[in-house]
């Protein structure tokens, strides 16, 4: 998770005076889980653990995001594993002309999954960083990277997308 977490960090260093637009869609639940009448599987285990309810450590944004301060917009609402089904990350992507979206972040077979999936079916180009992204297991992160985004998403690691960025436009 630590290799993850620097490089992505790593990969938002590099792109920051881009015109990229950064946005976190943080999972925050309420004290009590409204949001999960009947949860199943992980979901399960996240509402008896406490895991990601409003005003604990869970709920926290990333304490390294804080050296990119309003750089990153933080879109608000995201109590499941796909971004896009309780927030306006439709709305701001649109509003904006994005067409293409990487994505980044934790579970992969969950968060980045769902999400990259829901990205494409709203008519997206989907660009998975894997190794901006994370599994429960390794067999799991390359299984999702070589069979399941491969079908929806192209698949590339943070310096390949980077290095496509510094490529001059050809006309």
């Amino acid at each position: 998770m630590s290799d993850v977490l620097a490089t992505t960090l790593n990969l938002l260093r590099e792109l920051r005076d881009t015109d990229v637009l950064f946005v976190a869609t943080p999972i925050v639940l309420s004290s009590t889980y409204r949001a999960m009448a009947e949860p199943v599987g992980i979901l399960n285990t996240m509402k008896e653990v406490g895991a990601f309810a409003e005003g604990t450590v869970g709920a926290e944004n990333i304490p390294e995001f804080a050296e990119f301060g309003d750089r990153i917009m933080y879109v608000d609402g995201k109590v499941g594993f796909n971004a896009f089904a309780t927030t306006p990350l439709d709305e701001v992507l649109r509003s904006r002309g994005i067409r293409h979206v990487l994505v980044c972040g934790m579970v992969t077979s969950l968060c980045i999954d769902s999400t990259g999936r829901a990205a494409y079916e709203r008519g997206f180009d989907v660009l998975i960083i894997s190794d901006c992204s994370s599994a429960r297991t390794a067999l799991e992160q390359d299984f999702y990277c070589s069979s399941v985004f491969p079908l929806y998403a192209r698949t590339i690691t943070a310096e390949e997308f980077a290095t496509e960025l510094r490529q001059p436009v050809s006309s």
